[in-house]
């Protein structure tokens, strides 16, 4: 994972928007309201790709026989990256998370 020129301004509500971009649907909020700041906006754009992703597994489960292995793979993908996007932010770091920040480059 490769570390992002930014850097957050160290205060609490940056901290905390950053957090919600990683849980789930909440990446919505910081990516509406903060996007003036360039930490969390980075970190919501990652926490939005990784929630489109697990939206699109879901559609997974209908596929025959195969369905619920892919499903279960990659939401075990979301669930590992939601978690080092979270200590990325806990340590005030802006990690590129692997494909993630290649997809939400391109949003």
């Amino acid at each position: 994972m490769a570390e992002a020129v930014v850097r957050s301004t160290l205060g609490s509500r940056s901290t905390v928007m950053a957090a919600l971009s990683y849980l789930s649907v909440l990446c919505f909020v910081p990516l509406l309201m903060d996007r003036d700041d360039e930490f969390v906006y980075f970190h919501a754009k990652q926490g939005l790709v990784i929630w489109m992703v697990g939206v699109l597994a879901l559609f997974v489960l209908h596929v025959p026989m195969i369905g619920k292995w892919v499903f279960g793979s990659v939401s075990m993908v979301v669930v590992v990256f939601s978690i080092l996007g979270l200590v990325s932010v806990l340590f005030q770091r802006a990690w590129k998370l692997p494909l993630v920040s290649w997809l939400a480059d391109r949003i």
